[in-house]
């Protein structure tokens, strides 16, 4: 077990934490064959869970080729991932014939895809999430696949179900989920195709400091705003939580494709979150809306009983937020939209 500070004061502390590896991930690095390739490295979570492969590798006293493919829009991104011991290639993964000069390496981690903004550009919402799975799972047909997909493949449930498992059929609301699920079956249609062990990842939702369901309540009391409660509910997982489960799943990879969810083991309340955030802020928390009977939620007991629960708990996550915004501490400025019941991100 990781130990976690009384609150975290600058981003290399929080990179850090990001990036632990636990005993078990450690263990996984010390048996797997191969070397890593991350698809889409430069987003939110990309290069914490890299890192924490390379973290785990060193540790258990392995040598493995790790590589990072992005545009890379930011050249200090690049060189920050450099400089945690991790290769880096810069491209376009719409583009067919770079995707042919990758290295088809043992084990894929794969990380692209299109939220924010999407019902604005559905046909590139579409290209990236399932076109390029599809060209992913045809290029790296003899690898072991791990693939980020989302909870929102799911149906809004009521509260009091438990939330969605992986065996509920998907109801994907709006083009974006549809697009998600679009991306799940491309890697279904190559696993069943050529035998390619897989794994889905339905995630719901990751957090840390300066992203995430937790920083966008967080910052609406901060700001004094009315905080929208007609999505009442919702899970969350500290992404450094989430990143072990994810590197972990690489060896629950199978064909047909396993689905996994990740999140958290509880379901939260907006108005108990956000009172709570009252409090540490010394502020009157207002709400607008009434708490609708359902919610997009995930039930996450399967991989807990198959690997290990989250060990950061979200009352710990909440106050580091807290301190976090009242150090004035970088926010990505990335909303997550959760609150959205008819799925137009």
């Amino acid at each position: 077990m990781n130990e976690y500070p009384e609150k975290i004061i600058n981003e290399p502390q929080l990179d850090e934490l990001l990036a632990n590896p636990g005993p078990g991930t450690v263990e996984m690095m010390s048996r797997t064959e191969g070397d890593i390739i991350f698809l889409g490295i430069g987003g939110k979570i990309g290069p914490s869970l890299a890192r924490m492969a390379k973290k785990a590798c060193d540790l258990a006293g392995v040598k493995k080729r790790l590589i990072g493919v992005s545009t890379f829009r930011s050249s200090d991104q690049r060189k920050q991932i450099e400089a945690s011991g991790i290769e880096t290639i810069q491209g376009d993964l719409l583009d067919m014939d770079f995707i042919k000069t990758l290295p088809a390496v043992k084990n894929v981690f794969y990380l692209a895809g299109m939220k924010f903004g999407s019902v604005d550009n559905l046909s590139l919402t579409w290209a990236v999430n399932s076109y390029i799975p599809a060209l992913v799972a045809g290029h790296f047909k003899d690898s072991r696949i791990v693939a980020y997909s989302t909870g929102c493949v799911y149906p809004l449930v009521p509260v009091n179900s438990g939330g969605s498992l992986e065996s509920d059929l998907p109801e994907p609301v709006g083009e974006y989920a549809q697009s998600c699920l679009g991306r799940e079956r491309m890697f279904e249609y190559g696993s069943k195709t050529h035998n390619t062990p897989v794994s889905l990842i339905r995630l719901n939702y990751a957090v840390e400091l300066r992203y995430g369901v937790l920083v966008d309540i967080a910052q609406q009391i901060y700001n004094r705003e009315p905080v929208d409660v007609n999505m009442g509910y919702f899970n969350v997982i500290w992404q450094g939580d989430a990143n072990n489960l994810v590197l972990r799943s690489l060896e629950l990879a199978g064909s047909p494709a396993r689905i996994l969810n990740i999140t958290g083991p509880e379901i939260l309340s907006v108005r108990e979150v956000a009172l709570e955030f009252g409090r540490h802020f010394n502020t009157e928390v207002t709400f607008r809306g009434k708490e609708s009977p359902t919610a997009l939620l995930s039930n996450s007991s399967l991989i807990f009983n198959l690997l290990e629960r989250p060990e950061v708990p979200v009352s710990r996550i909440i106050y580091w937020t807290a301190q976090w915004m009242k150090q004035e501490g970088r926010l990505l400025g990335k909303p997550t939209h959760f609150e959205v019941r008819d799925g137009k991100y």
